[in-house]
């Protein structure tokens, strides 16, 4: 697997702003979203690249049988296609790789994490006219066809596994050690995906400190999408200290305090001292 590097500054600035512009527009294209975020990660997709993507996922989907029956009858034909013909499916190992969280990687190697597995099942199904969302399971993404009462699920980290009531009870007890409730059961819409993956990326860098340059785009792609934890902010602070950006990372720091001063004293001291140790650093 050839290594990946980021895009040029130029490219990453288009990038970002045709992120934000997607996730503000009145209907959010989830499989554009993620080819967004897998160019910043990867400089080598370039516009045909991320085009062939697309039509890689118009081609599956012409694959698909013509409107197969009800939300069971969907979930079997992507297994079948998927899963069992085409080899998408997950394995621990993918835990470790960056590429597994990004679309164009996905499709090229049949691999990747549940939610970009998800990904491929949706856009896939969505663009057959399956009744297809994601489901955000604490610890575990699978997708999700047909309404509520006549609801079937599908685990594509599985190759498709078409999910019993008790199958979904042991994923989230395995994840949590709590009951699955109702309210695990509802649509994810294309921006809460988004923030799951960019979540993971993180969580991927957070694990290899050397990879601060992964973090901070993940981060900052996160930012940009509508609604986002205010804490995100602290965090690009935190990471430009550590890439020895002092002077932008003690400002950042600042700002956040006054931002959290009025509902947590003690904690805007705190990131004060963080600023102060970070300018510091300059002397």
């Amino acid at each position: 697997m050839r290594p990946l590097y980021p895009p040029t500054p130029e490219r990453s600035a288009e990038l970002r702003r045709r992120f934000a512009e997607e996730a503000r527009s009145e209907r959010p294209d989830l499989s554009a979203l993620c080819l967004l975020v897998a160019a910043e990660a990867d400089g080598a997709l370039d516009e045909a690249g991320m085009d062939a993507a697309q039509m890689e996922l118009d081609e599956l989907a012409g694959r698909l049988p013509y409107r197969p029956g009800g939300p069971h009858a969907w979930a079997v034909a992507l297994r079948e296609l998927l899963g069992e013909r085409c080899g998408f499916r997950g394995c621990a190992a993918d835990y470790e790789r960056l590429e597994s969280s990004l679309l164009h990687q996905v499709l090229l190697r049949r691999r990747g994490l549940p939610i970009l597995l998800s990904v491929v099942w949706m856009e896939v199904a969505r663009r057959a006219g399956a009744p297809v969302y994601g489901v955000a399971l604490p610890g575990h993404f699978v997708v999700g066809f047909g309404p509520p009462g006549d609801q079937v699920l599908a685990d594509p980290f599985d190759g498709g596994r078409v999910l019993t009531g008790s199958d979904a009870e042991l994923l989230v007890a395995g994840a949590t050690g709590a009951p699955l409730e109702p309210s695990m059961l509802t649509p994810a819409d294309p921006l809460e995906v988004v923030q799951r993956i960019l979540n993971n990326v993180r969580a991927w860098a957070a694990a290899r400190p050397e990879r601060t340059d992964v973090a901070l785009w993940a981060v900052e792609l996160a930012l940009l999408l509508p609604a986002h934890p205010a804490r995100l902010r602290l965090e690009r602070a935190q990471l430009l200290v550590r890439r020895g950006d002092f002077v932008r990372g003690a400002v950042e720091l600042e700002e956040y305090a006054e931002l959290i001063e009025v509902v947590d004293e003690g904690a805007a001291e705190g990131v004060r001292a963080e600023a102060r140790a970070a300018r510091a650093l300059l002397n």
